[in-house]
Formats: structure tokens, sequence, C-alpha cells
């Protein structure tokens, strides 16, 4: 009876829900409590369901839930909290991914972080891309496996039990005391994990990092499918799109933007695609230089996102270590660089370099010329051999319409590897897919990074393909066009607040191609103690912030958006790109990127009375 209750509201939902569940990488973002963007989403949902009120004005109504997809949505969020009341469990206890893989790893993690027994038992066959001896010997993890029929009962262990089903069943789980995580695959969708019994609770805000950092969630048309396939609704439409044709038309235009000959790679998010670039090189030095140890060399207040996968990935391999590498502010990236290879090649380890360009949230764009030179320099290690020359890996996100790595390109000579969050400029905001590519130096490392974005399952799907598709040929007008307004806005401000400190580009390297839509501002702040002066500044961030929002709420959002098709987007990347960052690396000022589209008249008249009031 209380199954046949569920059904029938969720039903009511999806003829109900608004548009944008389906539309866009984050909902509402006008009411959005970070702290509680999925409790305070199910509990609203959870007052709904109770009052059997389905009405799209109340739906439309509710907060975001989570960020940006990877860490879920609101149609991840019913479909957990659906599945989670026909099995009893609590909304939380069901986490949902686009990968078929990456929830066995998240539990593999945190049991190889505890020094606990896992054993992963499946029915069926266990897919192609799950190579368990890649797992063990590249990610360090440690398991044992184990086929077992369907009516087989289950015997007790000293660890953690997996149970991979691949029924394609959406919903309905068989949980048995001896069962700690249950993992529901579908071929087509992804897969869902089943928290279960109050002694594995400790393990949920681990797998859900693991989603937020290496993967996504299940996607919202594949959730919006899950959806109707609980409730006895046609799910798939019968037309067969041509995947083939649209992934070549995607791959043709990257070619075509970056300059480069080999093949992208497409992944689901651009965490995902630099889990895959890192792992991938991992593998290659474990292959190439075996027994030497491996240091990623990374920006330590760089996107939150990369630093924190990066320390994660080196907390699981026991000679892969962070090296924090200086940029912003008083800071050089190409001094900064030169120094650390320098240590490194002494110790006879592996270099590898994670780096933006332009950096965020400052903005800055080191010297190319200085910086291929110190890339290009032949070290030796203490006994005087010659090191191991570095592989940079770019993050272009803020510019992917710079070709580095063509063949005339500067970083030409140096291996290189680049990748670009697909939320941001490529899809204009409608899907997190990301891309990587390589120059003709660096080809030989994409057939590993390609090897372990399978083995994670994270290559992008077949709608992110079609939005790329439809959304890469007009990115480098799109970039132009917002690169326009953001200088306008810019100079506007510097006008009208000479008092405040901008971090932009120069007209200098905007003529050399960097247009970032994006910039920093830190606002004039008053006091008569340091503290004093870093908390009146902080209140001036959120003053701002709030009155732009306030008096523009159709088009300036707080979101740590970019790239986006309309609309400017304000954040504090302390408290958002940077949440992970050390305290001391992060930077409490405003970041505000424009679109190619907005009423930037109507933002200079606001950012005007803001000024008028301080």
């Amino acid at each position: 009876m209380k199954d046949n209750k569920v059904l029938r509201y969720i039903e009511n939902v999806l003829e109900n829900m608004p548009n944008d569940w389906l539309r866009l990488t984050t909902h509402r973002l006008d009411i959005y409590n970070e702290e509680l963007a999925k409790t305070e989403f199910l509990k609203q949902f959870e007052i709904l369901f109770q009052e059997n009120n389905s009405e799209t004005p109340a739906l439309s109504e509710l907060p975001t839930a989570f960020d940006y997809i990877r860490l879920g949505h609101p149609l991840s969020s019913i479909l957990e909290w659906t599945i989670a009341h026909l099995n009893d469990l609590n909304p939380e206890n069901v986490i949902s991914f686009s990968s078929r893989t990456i929830p066995v790893l998240a539990v593999l993690r945190k049991n190889l972080l505890d020094n606990k027994n896992t054993r992963i038992l499946y029915k069926g066959e266990l897919p192609d891309y799950f190579d368990a001896e890649v797992i063990k010997h590249v990610y360090n993890y440690n398991f044992e496996m184990k086929q077992v029929k369907r009516s087989e009962k289950i015997s007790d262990f000293d660890g953690s039990t997996i149970l991979v089903s691949q029924d394609d069943e959406i919903g309905h789980a068989d949980l048995t005391p001896h069962i700690d995580f249950y993992i529901s695959v579908h071929s087509k969708l992804g897969s869902i994990l089943l928290v279960n019994g109050e002694k594995n609770d400790s393990y949920i805000s681990e797998i859900q990092h693991v989603r937020r950092r290496e993967t996504i969630a299940m996607t919202p048309a594949n959730c919006f499918t899950a959806l109707q396939l609980l409730v006895n609704k046609p799910a798939f439409n019968n037309e067969k799109s041509d995947g083939a044709t649209t992934k070549a038309r995607v791959l043709e235009s990257i070619k075509e933007i970056t300059g480069t000959k080999a093949e992208a790679l497409l992944g689901s998010s651009g965490l995902s695609t630099q889990y895959a670039i890192m792992m991938g090189l991992i593998d290659n030095a474990l292959e190439k230089h075996k027994g030497k140890d491996i240091r990623f060399i990374v920006p330590p207040n760089c996107y939150g996102g990369t630093n924190d996968q990066a320390r994660r990935v080196a907390a699981c391999i026991d000679n892969v270590e962070v090296v924090d590498l200086p940029v912003d502010g008083d800071n050089d990236m190409v001094q900064s660089i030169d120094t650390v290879l320098d240590k490194i090649a002494s110790e006879d380890a592996v270099p590898y370099i994670i780096a933006e360009i332009p950096t965020n949230p400052r903005v800055e764009v080191p010297n190319l010329k200085n910086l291929k030179e110190v890339l290009s320099k032949e070290r030796k290690t203490a006994s005087g051999d010659v090191a191991i020359d570095p592989v940079f890996i770019l993050d272009q996100t803020f510019c992917p319409n710079v070709q580095f790595l063509s063949k005339d390109g500067i970083l030409s000579t140096v291996r290189t590897i680049s990748y670009v969050s697909g939320s941001k400029f490529p899809s204009g905001g409608k899907c997190t897919a990301g891309y990587c590519v390589a120059n003709e130096k660096a080809e030989d490392l994409l057939k590993k990074i390609d090897k372990h974005l399978r083995l994670c399952d994270n290559e992008a799907t077949e709608l992110q393909v079609d939005i790329l598709a439809n959304q890469l040929p007009s990115m480098n007008q799109r970039i132009a066009d917002a690169y326009k307004n953001t200088r306008d806005f810019v100079n506007f401000i510097h006008d009208t607040l000479p008092e405040a400190k901008i971090n932009f580009v120069s007209e200098e390297l905007a003529q050399q191609g960097f247009t970032p839509s994006v910039f920093s501002l830190d606002l004039p702040t008053k006091g008569n103690t340091a503290e004093e002066r870093e908390a009146y500044k902080r209140e001036l961030n959120k003053k701002l912030i709030n009155l732009m929002i306030t008096e523009i709420p159709n088009e300036s959002k707080y979101c740590v958006s970019y790239g986006q098709l309309k609309g400017c987007y304000w954040t504090i990347p302390a408290t958002s790109t940077q949440g992970t960052t050390k305290e001391d690396d992060k930077d409490y000022i405003a970041r505000v990127s424009l679109s190619p589209n907005l009423d930037l008249e109507l933002h200079k008249k606001v950012f005007l009375e803001f000024v008028e009031q301080i």
C-alpha cells in the first residue's frame, strides 16, 4: 500500500515537474544553502508528499539540491528518495551514479584507508571494463571476488560485502544482514548504491564525496528514465540516434578548436576527466619508471576539486605525493615550477604538473615563453643522470579557445595534456561533460588515460555528447562576446570604484587570445587591524552579491558557474570552489563571470547603487 502511494505520487511529479530539472545543471540558484543542499530539498519534498501536492508551482519553489550534477540534483535526489522509501531506508543511504564502476571503488577507497577487508560478490558476469588487476595494481585497492547465483545464501565475512546486481532492475533490492552495500547496475543508465545497516552509516559521506570528486551522479535525463521505469511508464525512445556520427562531429570540433591531431577523450565531467588523467599517468609511471616516486605538483589555492582530488589520490598510493606550487599574487608560476622541478629531479622522481591558465581566481597568465623554457630544461638527478621530463597537465577551462597544444602552439614542444570542464563554455552550462587533448609529444599518454576513463565508466553519456555537438561550434564566438561584456563591466567598475583591485587579463594578453569572461574583485576595506579590515571586506562581498542577485534575479545568480549562455554569476571562491583548500590559501574575494547575453547596463546601474551605499 505504501509503495503504491509513493509511486502514484512520483508519477504525478514526473508529469508536473519544472522543465529546469532536466535542462539545467543547477536548479534555483536563488534558493541555495550549500550546507543544507540535499537535506533541505528532500525535507520540503517530503512535506509536499505528505500533503499529496505535486503541482508545478510547489515543485518549482523547492530549493537547490546539491550542485552541478556531480554531487546531485533534483531528479537524482527524488530517485534516491523513492528507492529509499521502497526499501525502508533513509534517503541518504541511497546514492546514484552515472558510472557503473565508481560505487565499488568508493567503498574500496574507504576500506583501504581503514585497513578493512572487502568482498565483491556478483551475479552474472562482471563487465569487461571492470579490470580487477588494474584496480589492485594502480589504484592500490584490496579485495576478493566471487560469482554467486541468484538464490545462493550469502555467508558471513570479516569485512565489507558488496553485492553487484546487473539485472537492469530499478528500485528493489534483496537486502540481507550479510550484504553491506548493494549496487544495482543498469546497462544504459548507471548504477544505484544502497548502504545497508547502521554499522555502515560512516561510509555515506565518504561515498558521496567520491561522487563529487571523481565522477557524477546519474544524469537528470537518466534519472528521469529510471523514475519512469519505477512507475511502469515507457522509458526509452525507440528512435535510434546516430551516436557514432554525433561523437565524430564533437571530436572534429575539438580538433578545430584546439589545433590538435589526436582524437580527444570525452568524460562525464571535468573532474572525471582529470581523474582519468591522473590515474592514467600513474599507470604509465608504474610501467615506464618502475620503483620511482611520483609527484603531482599542484597550486594550493587552485580550484578545490582539483586540489582535493590530487590529495585524495595521493592518500591511497604510497609512492604518490602532492607538492605545492605557489602561483598567485606575489608568487610567479614559472619561478615556482623551476624551483620545484629542480628538487624533484634531484630526487629522481616522476613530475606531473597540474595548473590552470589563467589562474583561478586571480586570472593571471604567466610569461608563456619563460614557462616553455622552464618546462623544456634538461635537469639532472643527484647522481648526475638526466632526470625524467615533466608532463604539464593544463586546465584551460577559462580559455578553451587558446591553442596551446597546436603544432605551432607555445607548448607544442613540451609533453602537455590539456583538459576543459564541459559544464562551462563547451556546453553553455547545459551539461557537465569534459574533454582532454594532447599535443604530439604527449599523444602516447592518451591510451592510458582512455583506459582509466573506461575502467571508471566515466565517459560522456550519449546525451552529453549530443549537447556538445550542438554547442561547441558556437563556442569561440560566445567566448568573444562574453569577453566584450566583461571588459566593458571591468572598465566601468574601475572608473566607478577606482580603489577596488580588479584581477583581469590585460589588453595586451587579450590581443594574444586570452579572453576570459571572469574577473575577481578585491573590494576596498577599512578598519584599525588586519582582522577588522578582512572582516569588513568579507561583509562587503556578501552585500554586493546579495544586492546583485536581489535586484536582477533573472540574470544575476549566486553560483561558481562560468560560460553560461546568459546571465551573470557571482561567488566567493573561499566558500565555494576552494571549499576543501587549506584556510591560509583561500581567497575571500568576489569572483564574477559574465555571459554573452545579459543586460549589462542594468548590472552597471545596480553596481553604482552599491558604490553609493558604501
